[in-house]
């Protein structure tokens, strides 16, 4: 049995790392996906993957900073299923640097696609979630937004400021039996981390591990309580 069969989601920054482990899952547990990110070819390939494990998948290439994209992409989805259920808010950009340097461009890339793209894709599929009375809307944060450190300024706001916007959620749409929920992973082993980084891999979480995390909110965890879900490394990756 398929905890997922016939529910349809919406994963963002879905071509690789922690989107693609979410994705491959739930497709895997009978979710129908609708695959965002800017990178065409890498959603083709996730697409496939999920496929020939004989789920379905809809390619959107969508970039958050474009609210005409986003609409797109939640259209597109309706059009294809009908229905959503589900939203996770998985992508994430960040360039770090102190903030005696740091690029105002930057800065606002960083809050566009890390907090108000979040925003407006749960304004967008709220409705549909308020009628049907169900549903959930799960964002991946960072551990980076409960204590800010040295050149993540913007990050670290940023990611801050998505923990606010979920308890803010998670109060307007628990009376609808909606869950809202904010996942906060240390550091993983992702492209997001660029092999400069003085890190040992071998000790990061998984994206796999975010992905089970997923996936237990959304079959386990109860709508009428607030979700917060830490997970950090067994080790310090630093060498």
């Amino acid at each position: 049995m398929k905890p997922l069969a016939g529910k349809v989601a919406i994963v963002t920054g879905a071509g690789r790392g922690i989107g693609r482990a979410i994705s491959l899952l739930l497709g895997r547990s009978g979710a129908r996906l609708a695959l965002a990110s800017r990178n065409e070819s890498e959603l083709l390939a996730v697409g496939e993957e999920i496929r020939r494990e004989e789920g379905e998948a809809l390619v959107v290439p969508t970039d958050l900073t474009r609210d005409e994209e986003m609409e797109q992409l939640v259209k597109e989805t309706l059009e294809r299923w009908g229905s959503i259920d589900y939203l996770i808010n998985n992508a994430g950009w960040g360039r770090h640097s102190a903030i005696t340097k740091a690029k105002v461009e930057d800065w606002d890339r960083t809050f566009q696609v890390n907090l108000r793209g979040p925003m407006v894709l749960s304004q967008l599929i709220l409705p549909t979630l308020i009628e049907k009375r169900a549903g959930a809307i799960i964002n991946i944060g960072s551990i980076s937004g409960k204590s800010g450190q040295a050149n993540t300024a913007a990050y670290s706001a940023s990611k801050a400021g998505l923990i606010s916007f979920t308890e803010s959620l998670y109060e307007e749409v628990r009376e609808y039996g909606i869950k809202a929920a904010v996942i906060l992973p240390g550091f993983v082993d992702t492209p997001l981390i660029p092999p400069t980084r003085k890190l040992d891999r071998s000790k990061m979480i998984r994206p796999e591990d975010i992905a089970q995390a997923v996936l237990f909110i959304l079959t386990c965890a109860p709508s009428c309580c607030p979700v917060e879900i830490t997970v950090r490394p067994q080790r310090t990756p630093y060498k």
